[in-house]
């Protein structure tokens, strides 16, 4: 029995508001202890609070990222990475002009019944 394996084919995670989401390990490939996946962000993209139940780290690889925490505003650039704790409400955003492109590792994974979105 192997030691390890291969990801060959990230899940492509359906969205409406222009971000490119694949998640390379997660609860998509049946792993609900972390999550990571590769983002890319378009110029103007945002989306609600949220308080979730995970700790996420953003790796900044293109771009720059707003995110807003604890009444705080934080621009993570590229060669950049920050770290925000389960329980703080966060939101992440692209309000400038050039499209982000980052990656996200989310312990434990990343699922909706564990982010609690502000709708």
């Amino acid at each position: 029995m192997s030691k390890f394996r291969i990801q060959k084919s990230p899940f492509k995670v359906p969205t409406s508001d222009g971000k490119i989401i694949l998640e390379f390990w997660g609860i998509t490939t049946g792993n609900p202890d972390v999550s990571i996946a590769y983002m890319k962000a378009p110029a103007g993209w945002s989306e609600p609070f949220q308080t979730p139940e995970f700790d996420e780290v953003t790796l900044v690889l293109k771009g720059r990222k707003l995110v807003e925490l604890q009444g705080e505003k934080v621009v993570i650039e590229a060669g950049q990475s920050i770290l925000v704790e389960k329980g703080a409400t966060v939101q992440y955003s692209n309000p400038f002009d050039e499209t982000c492109e980052y990656v996200s590792v989310c312990l434990p994974a990343f699922s909706d019944k564990l982010v609690h979105r502000n709708h």
